[in-house]
């Protein structure tokens, strides 16, 4: 399984297989060990120990405290990134890209109602999709000018979802 996880602009490639652990394709020797009933971890990462505080932050982030410091990661696998990439908008329009759903689902939860202002990243619904779900977001800052969907309701792959006017503020 492959992973990718951006610290700040970096992405890292991270492949778990059964032979061992690849980090931006260089075999890495890695144990990671959790404390019960706390959100501490231990990782040996090639011989050197690591103490860390993991905890879920918003938008699907971790919040990763080692070294004294707090460190915003966001991990996604393979299908999640191939979810976001194509959940993006593909180019620049005379308005806001309306937000669509990137393959059929079922909605469980809509963020946003008209008039509603957005900022670019806001999350405006959440579809599951393959057992998974999906927080999918305004690519850019605007003004709901119309929301298609309800909860429960299945979609189909490109059926939009929310629509915007440009922010006039």
């Amino acid at each position: 399984m492959r992973y990718f996880v951006t610290v700040r602009d970096n992405v890292y490639e991270i492949e778990l297989a059964a032979d061992g652990v690849r980090i931006a394709g260089e075999r890495v020797q890695v144990e990671l060990t959790h404390v019960d009933g706390t959100t501490l971890h231990h990782v040996l990462i090639d011989g050197q120990s690591h103490r860390l505080l993991a905890r879920r932050g918003e938008g699907g982030n971790w919040i990763v405290h080692l070294g004294g410091r707090d460190i915003i990661v966001n991990v996604l696998d393979e299908s999640m990134r191939r979810i976001r990439d194509l959940s993006r908008a593909t180019a620049a329009t005379l308005g806001p890209e309306p937000v669509r759903a990137p393959m059929p689902g079922l909605v469980v939860k809509v963020e946003v109602s008209e008039g509603q202002e957005v900022r670019a990243g806001q999350g405006v619904a959440v579809v599951e999709a393959m057992k998974m779900e999906n927080e999918l977001r305004a690519q850019v800052t605007g003004v709901v000018s119309r929301v298609h969907v309800t909860p429960g309701q299945t979609v189909e792959k490109n059926q939009v979802l929310v629509e915007f006017r440009a922010w006039e503020g």
